[in-house]
């Protein structure tokens, strides 16, 4: 408890540990070996727990309803070995602690993904100034007091389903409108880690969501990711400027690092000359799916797959949304973070991982040009995403 305290002393969030235990019973661990008690507190005045979905097949997947974030994800590998195959922390404390240890890692992220560019854009003729915490952009609708470090009110059904709502006001972090948001987490008979996110609002705003899980399919996370391979079905990609703002540029994967048309491990390609790996130290970009058509994302075909040759687990990704967000870990392992311990006590190298962000394209609020984020009132928010899991 003392330790606990002092971690929470220089930061904004109120934390109170809960006496999960009082019965005297304890809790079980769970497949990926998180203590549920480590999880069990209250934030702000609101409880937070860990959830725990699974099925038939051995999939257990973990979900503290802090940031709606994955803390575990586990599938079986080609001998049957189960295997967590996401980065994170194995107690809320270090979530928590926006001070000493800020991450994104598996959360939900609101109201807006990515970055905007100098934190501000336009809804008519209204101006609306954002948190500045990335640069002069806003990022992932302001960071350390955006939706991935609020508490969600959750609802577990069954074994299978977690929903959770969030109620964010008008002018949080600058944004416009009372949005009510629900992010809906299922794991499905075939192995699937289903994810919705729908959402309504009082006034006219804008609304991008998106999962921040960090995929190492190896399950190794003290060695860099380089082998895992990588598909993506695009044939373009919005190029960036030096601080990962779009330049307004969509350029063809033709004959770049960028084409992962045809599958190939990240390794081959990330310490590329190429300008855009160089301003990034590897991939932070937006690729501009095939599977968005004329308006309209199909869901039903794989937009990208990871599949790691050690253990042979395979994942493939489906979203309705027209871009995926590639970034392979550049900050991990860099500078304060390399000395982080996470999970199983491990401290995580550069380029341990690879998220796969299902969005609107980067500071699409200030390209008309681009997919809308803009929600208005009466109009609902959909968006969804699914991580589909087998051996090869």
């Amino acid at each position: 408890m003392k330790n606990f305290k002092k971690v929470f002393a220089s930061t904004t969030v109120a934390v109170a540990l809960l006496t999960a235990c009082a019965s005297g019973e304890q809790q079980a661990l769970t497949v990926s070996g998180l203590d549920p008690a480590k999880f069990d507190t209250t934030i702000n005045e609101k409880p937070v727990k860990l959830y725990t979905l699974k099925n038939q097949q051995g999939m257990e997947v973990c979900i503290t309803n802090y940031g709606g974030r994955v803390v575990s994800l586990v599938v079986n590998d080609k001998d049957g070995k189960p295997t967590d195959v996401v980065l994170g922390f194995d107690n809320i404390a270090q979530y928590a602690d926006t001070l000493n240890s800020p991450t994104d890692y598996g959360s939900s992220v609101g109201r807006y993904a990515n970055r905007i560019k100098n934190a501000q854009f336009k809804i008519g003729e209204e101006t609306y100034n954002l948190k500045v915490n990335d640069n002069e952009n806003c990022l992932h609708g302001g960071g350390t007091t955006g939706w991935m470090n609020q508490v969600y009110d959750a609802e577990q059904i069954g074994d299978s389903i977690l929903k959770l709502t969030i109620v964010a006001e008008d002018g949080e972090n600058g944004f416009p409108g009372k949005v009510t948001a629900v992010t809906t987490y299922k794991v499905t008979a075939d192995n699937m880690l289903d994810i919705t996110w729908e959402a309504e609002t009082d006034k006219a705003t804008i609304i991008n969501q998106t999962n921040h899980n960090y995929y190492n399919l190896s399950g190794d996370f003290t060695q860099a990711g380089y082998d895992q391979v990588l598909y993506v079905n695009a044939d373009q990609f919005t190029a960036s400027d030096a601080k990962y703002i779009p330049t307004g540029e969509i350029r063809n994967v033709e004959g770049t690092p960028f084409d992962f048309r045809t599958p190939h491990a990240i390794g081959d390609s990330i310490r590329s000359q190429y300008d855009q790996i160089q301003n990034a130290t590897g991939y932070d970009h937006n690729f501009c799916l095939n599977t968005y058509k004329d308006g309209k994302g199909d869901d039903t075909q794989v937009c990208a797959s990871l599949y790691s040759p050690k253990t042979g687990i395979f994942m493939e990704m489906y979203t309705n949304e027209p871009g995926v967000q590639v970034y392979s870990g550049n900050f991990q392992g860099v500078g304060k973070d390399a000395d982080i311990v996470r999970k199983h006590g491990i401290k995580y190298p550069k380029h341990v991982s690879v998220c796969l962000e299902s969005q609107k394209y980067p500071d699409s609020p200030n390209h008309p040009e681009w997919a809308s984020p803009v929600l208005q009132p009466g109009e609902k928010y959909y968006s969804h995403a699914a991580y589909k899991f087998s051996v090869k």
